[in-house]
C-alpha cells in the first residue's frame, strides 16, 4: 500500500464536455489531495477528447490520462472496466473517485473487484482523517435516516462513488499548470461481449432534476396530472423542477423521469418543497441530500414534517396560490 499515492478522479465526457458531475469530484478531489500533501489526477476514456484534459487541469487536476479510442466511444462495462484496471494499476492511486451515475454505479464496484478492493456508493461527504489521513466515506442508511462513516484500511485504492451536488467545483483558472498524458487502450475487441447499436436521448423540458437548484415535488396525494399542473406557477417563479414520487409515476399522472427516490432519481438540491407527499423511506432516500425540505401535507402527522425543515399543514389547493403570490413578491 506504501507505494498508492495520490487522489484520482474517474471523468466523464457528454456531448464533448466534462459533465457537471465530473466538476464537483476534481472539486472535492482538490481538497483531499491538498490535505493529504499529494496531486489530483483525472483519467478521462472516450473518442475524439481533444483539449479536455487540458480543460480538468483547469478545473483542479495537477494530472490528466487522456485514453482516446475509437472502442471508448459509448460507455461499454467490458472496455472500460478492463481499460480503467490497467490506468488504475499503472498509476496506483491512493484514492480513486466516481460519480454516482448510471456509468459509476455500473463500473466503480465491477473495477473494485477487479483491483480486490472496497467501494462506498452513494457518499455525501468526503474527508481525510487527520491521524489516519484514511478516507472518511460518509453515506446514508437506512433510508436516509442515519449517515455511516466507512474507512478502508487494508487494501487500496480507497474508492467511492458520490451523489451529485454532494461537492463543490472550483472555479475555472486556465493559468492552472498541469500535465496531459496520453494511454493506449490497449483494448482486445474479443473481449466486449455487448455493443451500443442506437442511442435514444430523452427529451427533457425545463430543468433536469439531477442539475436542478430547486425543486418541487409532488406525491400521491396531488390526485391527477391537472394537479401536477398547479405545481408549474410556483416551479416557475422558482426557477424549479418538477419531480413526482412513486404512486404519480405509476398512476401515469407524470413521466417516469420525474421519480425522485430509492428507485427513481436521487437529488441534492439546495430548496426541495415536497408538495402532498407523506415521506416515505423510499422516497426520503432520494431526495435527504436536499440542504432545505419545506413540507405541505393537510395531515399533520405525515412523515416528511419529520425530515423538512419548515412546515405547512393545510390543503395544498389553497396553500400553493398564496405561497406562489408571496415568493413572487419577494423575487420582484
Amino acid at each position: 500500500m506504501a507505494e498508492n499515492k495520490g487522489v484520482m478522479v474517474c471523468g466523464e465526457v457528454s456531448d464533448g464536455k466534462l459533465t457537471a458531475m465530473t466538476l464537483e469530484l476534481l472539486g472535492g478531489g482538490r481538497k483531499l489531495a491538498d490535505k493529504l500533501g499529494e496531486e489530483l489526477s483525472v483519467v478521462l476514456l472516450g473518442n475524439s477528447l481533444g483539449d479536455l484534459g487540458k480543460e480538468a487541469i483547469a478545473f483542479g487536476a495537477d494530472k490528466a490520462y487522456i485514453v482516446d479510442d475509437a472502442l471508448l466511444k459509448d460507455y461499454q462495462t467490458d472496455a472500460y472496466v478492463a481499460v480503467m484496471e490497467k490506468v488504475v494499476k499503472q498509476v496506483a492511486p491512493n484514492i480513486l473517485l466516481f460519480g454516482t451515475t448510471s456509468m459509476g454505479r455500473d463500473l466503480a464496484p465491477r473495477l473494485a473487484f477487479r483491483l480486490d478492493t472496497a467501494v462506498s456508493m452513494d457518499c455525501v461527504e468526503l474527508d481525510i482523517d487527520p491521524d489516519s489521513k484514511l478516507l472518511l466515506q460518509t453515506r446514508p442508511v437506512y433510508g436516509g435516516n442515519a449517515r455511516a462513516v466507512y474507512i478502508c484500511e487494508d487494501t487500496r485504492p480507497q474508492m467511492a462513488a458520490v451523489r451529485a451536488k454532494a461537492l463543490d467545483p472550483l472555479e475555472r483558472d486556465d493559468a492552472r499548470k498541469g500535465e496531459v498524458t496520453s494511454i493506449e487502450a490497449g483494448i482486445d475487441p474479443s473481449i466486449i461481449r455487448t455493443k451500443v447499436v442506437d442511442t435514444v436521448k430523452e427529451e427533457v423540458t425545463g430543468i433536469k432534476l439531477e442539475d436542478a437548484d430547486v425543486i418541487v415535488t409532488g406525491g400521491r396525494g396531488i390526485g391527477s396530472t391537472e394537479g401536477f399542473q398547479e405545481l408549474e406557477p410556483l416551479a416557475k417563479a422558482l426557477g424549479a423542477a418538477i419531480g413526482a414520487t412513486r404512486p404519480p409515476c405509476d398512476n401515469g399522472w407524470v413521466p417516469a423521469s420525474l421519480q425522485v427516490g430509492l428507485t427513481g432519481k436521487i437529488v441534492s438540491p439546495t430548496l426541495y418543497i415536497a408538495v402532498a407527499l407523506s415521506g416515505s423511506s423510499q422516497h426520503i432516500a432520494g431526495c435527504s441530500g436536499a440542504k432545505n425540505i419545506i413540507a405541505i401535507n393537510k395531515d399533520p402527522e405525515a412523515n416528511i414534517f419529520k425530515e423538512a425543515r419548515f412546515g405547512v399543514v393545510g390543503d395544498y389547493k389553497k396553500v400553493l396560490p398564496a405561497f406562489t403570490e408571496k415568493v413572487k413578491e419577494l423575487l420582484g
